[in-house]
């Protein structure tokens, strides 16, 4: 079994919401990352995911811009992503791992090579932003065989045209990207989450993921109550810029993550029955 179906299993089982932070991989700086990964995880994590740096992160706001640029211009290219992978699964064989970024360094690489690399990294999952749902079908056959699940954002304004394809492709669970335009561009409006929620749950039978606009621990346990998952990530890039040693970026990693973690777990989770009765 993919170690996401299986996390969620075991979160279903314990009624517990995934925290699911996102990092840049080789920011701050390269010999970073992988202990970022793991404070992320002695935090609260219950499943990572890891930016592969691009030049042109059009979904994307300015933090996580210069977190892209930072890493890049430290010399982190896919080829150092999955070395980081690898790095990780040496001490933890369990944590979910989900790649995102942009196609063209995979397309590059040669889709159906990077697939069998990741897989043999120790990659769960991959979210490409410019490969939608109705555009994927080879690419997710690609990561099907290698065991890898192919995630999909959807939006306020996907049309049931792209639902219905994600709902065909989607394995793992679906990132529902909260606010319209690019990663903290914005707050989000959690009292419009249950609706929309309800909307993609008819649709894809997965778990719903909520990211884009959350920052703070209250957020966070906000959109807990109705999400099966919270991905928060250019708050903690943020706070990650100004680091200078890794034993910095690991006390901002714990600091930062521990009291969402905390908040997520004493907020009132609200039951798919109950989210399906608001309209």
């Amino acid at each position: 079994m993919n170690r996401i179906d299986q996390r969620f299993a075991d979160l279903k089982a314990a009624a517990r919401v995934a925290l699911v932070p996102y990092v840049t991989a080789g920011h701050p700086q390269p010999d970073a990352t992988v202990a970022i990964l793991h404070a992320a995880v002695a935090a609260g994590a219950d499943l990572v995911e890891l930016g592969m740096p691009f030049s042109d992160v059009m979904a994307d706001g300015p933090v996580i811009q210069n977190a892209h640029e930072r890493a890049l211009a430290q010399g982190t290219g896919l080829e150092q992503v999955l070395d980081m992978v690898r790095d990780f699964r040496r001490e933890d064989s369990d944590t979910p791992i989900i790649l995102m970024g942009y196609a063209n360094p995979i397309e590059r690489r040669g889709a159906g090579r990077f697939a069998r690399e990741a897989a043999e990294a120790g990659v769960d999952g991959l979210l490409i932003v410019d490969c939608p749902a109705d555009e994927a079908d080879e690419l997710q056959g690609l990561l099907k065989a290698q065991g890898i699940h192919q995630i999909f954002l959807v939006a306020p304004t996907t049309t049931e045209h792209r639902l219905n394809h994600a709902a065909r492709l989607a394995g793992g669970f679906v990132y529902y990207v909260s606010i319209k335009g690019v990663t903290g561009a914005a707050s989000l409006d959690v009292e419009s989450l249950a609706p929309m929620i309800k909307r993609v749950r008819a649709r894809i039978n997965l778990p719903v993921a909520v990211g884009f606009g959350i920052r703070e621990p209250a957020q966070a346990a906000a959109v807990s109550a109705t999400a099966d998952a919270v991905v928060i990530g250019s708050a903690l890039v943020d706070r990650l810029d100004g680091c200078s040693s890794v034993e910095e970026a690991v006390a901002t990693v714990r600091d930062f993550l521990a009291p969402v973690r905390e908040a997520m777990d004493n907020s009132a989770p609200v039951s798919i029955e109950d989210t399906a009765r608001v309209t």
